[in-house]
């Protein structure tokens, strides 16, 4: 599902230049994210924002600086095991 906001000051073009996909999207926040960067621990994130990469995600939660990767599952939650304290950072390590 589509339809999420924007990072402030990106645009969608310029997530697609840093990214190298031209198929990027912001997707909605209405699902399950969880941060199972350790084995064993998941810890519930919120999401402001999801940027979708074809089955990878970034996605910032709120009142967080920070941008987690992860997978997109076939239930529509994400499961983000990576995370980058800037967006263009996190773009480049997709």
């Amino acid at each position: 599902m589509t339809g999420g906001q924007l990072p402030a000051g990106w645009t969608l073009e310029e997530i697609r230049d840093v990214s190298g996909d031209r198929d990027s999207m912001t997707l909605d926040t209405d699902r399950v994210v969880t941060w199972v960067g350790r084995p064993g621990e998941g810890e519930r994130l919120h999401p402001e924002i999801i940027l979708g990469f074809h089955g990878l995600c970034l996605v910032k939660p709120v009142n967080d600086e920070d941008w987690y990767m992860g997978s997109l599952n076939d239930d529509g939650g994400i499961d983000c095991w990576s995370a980058y304290g800037d967006l263009h950072e996190a773009l480049r390590g997709l």
